[in-house]
């Protein structure tokens, strides 16, 4: 991995579910979650979002925005966050271009078979727009609650 802690997180802009464009630097100033994930309404995806879901409440009294990020596209992501009553922005990559630039697209195996798609990393990113951790390849059902502790809010 080649992004690290200290550089400066690649800016973006993308879609959300409603069709608004979402940029990572109009959060400056606050510290941003952001996630990437396989795709809507899969098990392990479903676990991941719904527990950020359940510890956002946490995250917003310390200012820290929360962005899911996968190759779906708008309509999925409204259905999903619709279904499980997702509190913040899933955010449409489809071409994988800014996966890429967070070294979270690529080729993956599963089953015996290669497909291209997303890793579950996640990046904290600090109120200044630097990378302040990185999790790679992170296990769904508890992330959320192991970002907090390692920040000191749990």
């Amino acid at each position: 991995m080649n992004l690290q802690p200290g550089d400066l997180a690649p800016d973006f802009s993308l879609p959300d579910g409603a069709g608004n464009l979402i940029k990572l630097s109009d959060f400056r100033g606050n510290r941003v979650i952001l996630y990437f994930y396989p795709r809507d309404n899969t098990p392990g995806c479903t676990k991941e979002a719904c527990s950020f879901r359940d510890a956002y409440a946490n995250y917003q009294s310390h200012n820290i925005q929360v962005l899911g990020i996968s190759t779906d596209d708008a309509k999925s992501h409204t259905k999903f966050s619709t279904k499980y009553n997702l509190p913040f922005p899933l955010l449409s990559d489809e071409d994988g271009q800014v996966s890429t630039a967070y070294e979270s697209y690529g080729l993956k195996k599963f089953m015996g078979k290669e497909y291209v798609g997303i890793t579950r990393n996640t990046f904290v990113i600090d109120p200044e727009g630097k990378i302040e951790k990185v999790y790679l390849k992170v296990k769904p059902e508890s992330h959320a609650v192991e970002i907090l502790a390692e920040l000191g809010i749990a």
